[in-house]
């Protein structure tokens, strides 16, 4: 497993007020169809329910992001995830309670579950809950259509 080093807290909130965060969130279902839900306890978005996700580490791909948050926040292991789009949101209040606002770019990713799986959270939430509908303000959007495979070819140099 990669050891990540991570930036001192006071450098890393400079970092907030120039730089997006590249994240991911993952839309964990279980055999009902019925998406994971966690009620978050940091900002933003503090105290509201939310999908599974956070920022993707160096030397990271977008997958290996998306599986470790799951395993991090729910406790549950998967081996496969699927892009399905992107979100991108810039609150008003980051991480740090602070009003500099936080840009995120977050890959979004569907896995799904088995129903028994047990579900053991971290620090980052109270709450989970089975829920047949996303959060309202978590607008995902589809990525472009692929180019055809004769016109990237036509594109390479």
């Amino acid at each position: 497993m990669n050891t990540v080093n991570f930036i001192p807290e006071d450098e890393y909130a400079r970092v907030l007020e120039v730089v997006p965060v590249l994240c991911v969130d993952v839309m964990l279902f279980n055999r009902k169809g019925e998406c994971l839900l966690v009620k978050r306890t940091n900002e933003p978005l503090k105290g509201q329910w939310w999908v599974i996700g956070g920022r993707v580490h160096k030397g990271e791909t977008l997958s290996q992001a998306a599986i470790r948050k799951i395993r991090e926040e729910s406790g549950v292991n998967v081996s496969a995830v699927e892009p399905v789009g992107y979100y991108e949101e810039v609150a008003h209040i980051n991480r740090f309670g602070s009003l500099i606002p936080l840009h995120a770019v977050s890959v979004v990713f569907t896995a799904t579950i088995d129903d028994s799986a047990l579900i053991k959270l971290d620090d980052q939430s109270s709450e989970w809950k089975y829920s047949t509908h996303i959060p309202d303000n978590f607008h995902i959007k589809p990525f472009p259509k692929p180019y055809p495979q004769e016109t990237i070819k036509q594109m390479e140099i």
